[in-house]
């Protein structure tokens, strides 16, 4: 398969935001305050890199040249997971932050009330996507409970995973202002971004395969999603501290001011970076099997820790 970086960028974008304009209630859609501020936050311009990256993992997994048909709104409920978390993520109980993805946030332009129940609706609207997905039923459900588990505390299944998003926002909240150590930045980083990359590859794992993927399949896949989570927060943490909100398209240097705990914190920019390519190359071993199947994915997390924004 012939490809850039860049095309599937580009094709993984188009396919996400069709399925997302298909899927969200247009601005016309009673209560029209819900809806508008919903499609003001999932439609500021974002990177759709979990679904980009669901699709390339489904693809890789169906043996297929085309992405497996249904894919796009997989990803599309993950983007609507992401969005939630970036509008509660800036509101002023939490970030408090009034710049995301180079426009004023969801708080600023509709209030806090508003925002606050735009996040709550597009976590259900994922959820019912989700419930919707033209996979098996015995598929549905799993990826239904991995997305839940991913997205979670990390209680209540009896789950090996670590805690998931929430799960690392309140102690990312927790730990504000108190010396970082490498365990508490490497825990926070893995359950506050790197759950939802992961279940995003996890995922496509999931719906990509005809019948039910081998466990070494599923952990392989998951291994590939850790490190390359990991990698993207740790770069995350270096353009907070090295590039300006407007090359970020969000308040830069915040991390730094609310004594966050950060991989540069810890061991400074340039062995940040280098941990981030370690675990690039961990995340390529993972994939070895998949053989050039794997390269597209490969690709995507070499784009993760190459980004300068």
């Amino acid at each position: 398969m012939n490809f850039t970086v860049q095309s599937l960028l580009h094709s993984g974008v188009e396919l996400t935001d069709a399925a997302l304009e298909r899927l969200l209630p247009s601005p016309d859609t009673l209560p029209h305050s819900i809806h508008r501020a919903m499609r003001h936050s999932t439609f500021a311009g974002g990177k759709r890199l979990r679904p980009i990256l669901c699709m390339e993992a489904a693809r890789m997994v169906s043996g297929e040249t085309e992405i497996p048909e249904g894919t796009a709104d997989l990803g599309a409920a993950l983007e609507m997971l992401h969005t939630y978390s970036l509008i509660h993520d800036d509101l002023p109980a939490l970030d408090n932050d009034d710049l995301r993805r180079g426009k004023p946030t969801c708080h600023v332009v509709f209030g806090d009330a508003i925002a606050i129940l735009a996040g709550d609706a597009l976590q259900t609207l994922a959820f019912q996507t989700l419930a919707s997905l033209s996979s098996p039923p015995s598929t549905t459900v799993a990826i239904l409970s991995e997305v839940a588990l991913a997205i979670g505390t990390g209680v209540g299944a009896n789950s090996p995973l670590p805690p998931g998003m929430i799960g690392g926002q309140v102690v990312d909240i927790e730990s504000e202002g108190k010396a970082p150590t490498a365990e508490l930045v490497e825990s926070i980083h893995r359950a506050k971004t790197g759950a939802l990359i992961t279940v995003s590859i996890v995922a496509g794992g999931l719906y990509g395969s005809q019948t039910k993927p081998s466990s070494d399949t599923i952990t392989r896949l998951r291994t590939f999603g850790e490190k390359a989570g990991l990698a993207f927060q740790i770069v995350d943490d270096v353009l907070d501290m090295t590039q300006n909100s407007a090359q970020l398209g969000k308040t830069a240097g915040k991390d730094t001011a609310s004594i966050k705990a950060t991989w540069p914190a810890v061991y400074g920019i340039e062995r940040s970076l280098h941990d981030a390519k370690e675990l690039i190359a961990d995340a390529f071993a993972a994939l070895a099997p998949f053989g050039p199947a794997a390269n597209p994915l490969k690709a995507l997390a070499n784009y993760l820790v190459e980004r300068k924004h």
